[in-house]
């Protein structure tokens, strides 16, 4: 049973709780109706501010995971991973929580009508009560929760994120947001009882000390040591995001709420606050570990772009679909789209950690559908080739192309590269191989005919080829006799009768397995008999239409379970999985491979790459569920 005060009074709600704001609000837009200055029109200051509020912890944890811009000066140095994520998904409780009181404060004391916009003598007097009351009250508070009783039953949650950021400031018990409701209302309070209360005293206090908070969470060192040398005693009156994270990782040190002074008197402060701080400042302008292996993704669709970490980190760690509420901002996706196109890099977008290997997700600037716009064709193999180079210079061992990076029409699956750059030390890999791996261990093993679309693409060769080694009769979609002789004559002459080219879909109506490699409609998916199965290595992944049939995932395989650090979705991919390419490149620099993996998949290699992604422990997509 949780200690008393550790659980939140709304927590049953769920996301419901935002309706308290609509009564807020509600409340405040009916005054203004009234054209009444009453209680309830300060409900509106307290909506707004509460907005104010959700907006600058949304905005810090955005920074803090443009990891294209802040990937140097990052203090601690891990992903943050799903189980953080969950943890912290309710941090804005405190905010909910200090609204709730502000509004019953108003209807316990007298309602402030001509309250000033601004007044000097109130902003001096909160300077002064915070130094004197709020600094000293939260070091000791905060101390005391150290101590082995509440740290046990209460701040260890706050400690459970192993990565600071924004929302970690947040992410604390009922109990202990209590007690900083009244370290944060004491100056406010204070000020208005001796008569100089103002509008901006409360706005600016509440936004500037969640400032301070949101700076210290922030796990980015944006402050320059040479402001501490120039002014030395500035240090014991502004804390760092360094300095508290000295705290989060030697927890008996470093108590104080923004002012290091109060660890300083009380013999707290950890020597080596100034020497860090100093240091990873200056690392900041130097390159930081270059990744083994990196995976370069591209933008889907405008809908999807929204759902990258620093962007909706919440949104980010779920698998894809439509959300409603974000849909207003396509319109500023779309201008973004715009500036991306005509003027940006390809960046760094996520990472983890696999055995001792930092892997990351780098992202090219472009959408699905700029793939199929001819004269954008040589802008998009130019910024591919820039992320290759830029690998390759970093020292990367594999980088692994994502759907249409390979594009065989754009630049033969990575081929263009690897001709161009002979000498090429990290290794293009489009992960083709293992795609096919996926699909083909998919199928059961009892399966004597399939139908296959897509039938002389990469992969429709490669998974023809290997099914018809196995003596499995192979239907093959497709009006180019030529491009299927070409296909037959490469398996052995004693298999080549397995492989039988159809025009119409209707030669499959007797056939119960589909692999489907080209997007077909609904009204083909009825040539399909009742039961039929649809595996599936088309993007988008097919609708699915017929009750009577089951449909199968693209091809994905979930990562090994020791990896660390890794808190976003691929796409629709659900937590842990990602695409079939990806986890080929994966394997790639697990194994320390030599070979490029460009071009026509190699069908004797499928197989043992099969073997080398289970010995590695990745997990194919069906076996986990």
């Amino acid at each position: 049973m949780a200690a008393p005060l550790y659980a939140w009074p709304w927590e049953f709600l769920g996301c419901y709780k935002y309706g308290i704001y609509g009564i807020f609000l509600a409340k405040g837009m009916y005054s203004m109706y009234q054209e009444e200055i009453t209680k309830e029109r300060w409900c509106l200051h307290i909506f707004v501010l509460c907005m104010l509020r959700l907006a600058m912890y949304q905005a810090w944890t955005s920074y803090s995971n443009m990891l294209f811009l802040t990937r140097n000066r990052i203090i601690v140095k891990k992903g943050v991973d799903f189980k953080q994520i969950d943890k912290e998904w309710h941090w804005d409780n405190f905010i909910l929580l200090q609204g709730i009181v502000a509004f019953s404060v108003l209807y316990m004391f007298p309602t402030f009508e001509t309250l000033p916009l601004w007044n000097k003598k109130g902003i001096t007097a909160a300077i002064l009560l915070h130094v004197a009351i709020s600094e000293p009250l939260f070091y000791s508070t905060h101390k005391c929760f150290h101590g082995s009783y509440l740290f046990t039953y209460y701040h260890s949650l706050h400690h459970s994120s192993a990565v600071p950021q924004a929302f970690t400031a947040g992410h604390a018990t009922f109990l202990e947001h209590l007690l900083l409701t009244v370290v944060i209302g004491v100056p406010i309070m204070g000020s208005f009882l001796i008569g100089h209360g103002s509008l901006m005293l409360i706005y600016g206090y509440v936004l500037i000390f969640d400032l301070l908070r949101c700076l210290g969470h922030s796990n980015v060192e944006i402050v320059p040591y040479q402001i501490f040398d120039a002014i030395p005693f500035l240090r014991y009156i502004l804390y760092t995001p360094t300095y508290h994270s000295l705290h989060h990782a030697e927890m008996g040190t470093n108590y104080c709420l923004f002012m290091p002074l109060f660890d300083a008197l009380g013999n707290t402060l950890n020597r080596k606050s100034w020497e860090m701080h100093k240091k990873n400042w200056l690392d900041s302008g130097k390159n930081g570990r270059a990744p083994d292996f990196v995976f370069l993704a591209h933008g889907v669709d405008l809908s999807s772009a929204m759902h990258a970490p620093f962007l909706n980190r919440s949104a980010a760690s779920l698998p894809y679909y439509t959300r409603i509420y974000l849909l207003p901002f396509l319109p500023v996706t779309f201008v973004v789209m715009l500036l991306m196109w005509a003027k940006s890099k390809t960046f760094l977008n996520s990472f983890y950690n696999l055995r001792g290997r930092l892997h990351q997700t780098w992202v090219v600037p472009r959408f699905g559908f700029q793939y199929f716009l001819p004269f954008a064709a040589k802008g998009i193999n130019k910024r591919i080739e820039e992320a290759i180079l830029r690998a390759n210079r970093l020292g990367v061992k594999v980088i692994s192309l994502a759907a249409l990076n390979k594009n065989e029409a754009l630049n033969g699956g990575g081929t263009l590269f690897v001709n161009k750059h002979p000498n090429l030390k990290v290794r293009v890999v489009h992960g083709n191989t293992l795609t096919a791996a996926v699909i083909l261990n998919d199928i059961p093993k009892d399966v004597s005919e399939v139908f296959l679309t897509g039938a002389t693409s990469k992969l429709g060769r490669a998974i023809a080829l290997y099914l018809c080694r196995k003596r499995v009769r192979v239907l093959m979609l497709t009006l180019s006799t030529e491009r299927f002789r070409k296909i037959q004559t490469e398996a052995p002459a004693d298999c080549q009768k397995y492989l039988v080219q159809v025009t119409k879909y209707q030669a499959a109506q007797n056939c119960k397995t589909w692999i489907v490699g080209k997007w077909i409609t609904p009204r083909e998916q009825n040539f399909a008999p009742a039961g039929t199965h649809f595996h599936q290595f088309v993007v988008p992944p097919i609708l699915q239409f017929r009750r009577d049939c089951t449909y199968g995932d693209l091809a994905a395989m979930k990562l090994p379970e020791d990896v660390e650090g890794l808190g976003c979705c691929e796409y629709t991919m659900e937590r842990g999985v990602v695409h079939a390419c990806h986890a080929g490149g994966v394997v790639h620099a697990l194994e320390g491979w030599s070979h490029h993996e460009v071009g026509a998949i190699d069908v004797d290699r499928i197989d043992l790459v099969w073997k080398a992604a289970l010995k590695n422990g990745l997990k194919p997509v069906s076996s986990i569920r």
